[in-house]
Parts: C-alpha cells; structure tokens; sequence
C-alpha cells in the first residue's frame, strides 16, 4: 500500500483524563446537602417530579459498612439548563427545620490527596520553606489564634469609653 505525502495517517485519540471524564459525566450534576437522614433517592425523585423537574439519575451518599445516609445526595440533571432550576428550587430550601443545600458538584479529589505520609508531620509540605536547607525544621505559619491575638492588639488601642448611650447606661448599671 502506498501513502500519499499530504495525506496523513489518522492519529490515535488521547486517553481521557479524570477531569475530563468528570467533565463528560458530571457537567450537569447537582451537589445535595444537609438531608435528614432518612431521606431516600425515591424522596428524592418525588419532590423533582412534583415540580416538574428532569433527573437522569439520583444517589444517596450511604455509610458502607452500616447503609445510614451520610446526608448528602447527587442528582444528574440532563442540561444546564435543568441543573440550574434544581439548584434554584432546593438551595436553602427548608425541611425539618434545617436549610438544604444545592451547589454544582466539584470533581472528586484524587484518592489519598488530604492524607500524610505515616510519621510524617503535619502539613510538613504545605510550611516547609522552598529556600530552606534540606532537613532543616518547616516554618510554622501563624494559626487562627494568633492571627485573633493580633485582632485583640489592634483593640486595645480602641478608646475605651462607651460607644453609644445605650453602653454608657449599660455601664453604669454595672
């Protein structure tokens, strides 16, 4: 067989990646939060229909070792379109006296992403100096309480009379 020069061989298609299958499959998939615990996909499904709301699927997040719902669900709308009428109707919708939550679902991160390595420090990598000499100690970034120690410092130099006339009867009561 002989190939023509400007004709050239077909080339192979790339391999997906996880995003990009995450891209394909879960475009339209809508994140639902803070359920009561005995809520099923069958509830689920029910309460889009009453509203006339399409879902191509519906998945209750379940333990699997006890099958008690974790309290959270997806649901796969079949467009955009659908996926935002969805969030609009469920986001901050109450039900037994809890506000749910609807929000695009966000990719699942790569198994093992958030974990350590045994013996290792605690977030070694993300204080670890890049210009530090190897085996030196990691830098400590300032945690939340310091951050506030500072909020505190930054009031001590309020002045410290009564804000209001309200504060001011208040402190003379005191």
């Amino acid at each position: 067989m002989r190939v023509l020069p400007w004709i050239s061989p077909p080339k192979p298609f790339p391999n997906p990646t996880q995003t990009e299958l995450f891209n394909d499959r879960m475009s339209y998939t809508v994140f639902l939060g803070n359920l009561p615990l005995w809520v099923t996909a069958d509830d689920i499904k029910s309460w889009l229909a009453a509203d006339n709301l399409v879902a191509d699927n519906v998945k209750v997040i379940r333990n699997p070792e006890t099958q008690e719902s974790k309290g959270f669900a997806f649901i796969e709308a079949p467009n955009q379109e659908e996926m935002n009428s969805i969030i609009r109707r469920f986001d901050r919708a109450p039900l037994e006296e809890r506000l749910l939550r609807a929000n695009p679902a966000q990719p699942p991160k790569p198994k093992g992403a958030n974990k350590a390595a045994p013996g290792a420090a605690p977030n070694a990598s993300a204080t670890a100096s890049p210009t530090a000499p190897a085996g030196a100690p990691p830098t400590q970034r300032p945690d939340r309480d310091n951050r506030r120690a500072g909020a505190k410092n930054r009031s001590a130099r309020r002045p410290q009379g009564p804000q209001s006339a309200f504060a001011e009867e208040l402190a003379k009561a005191l």
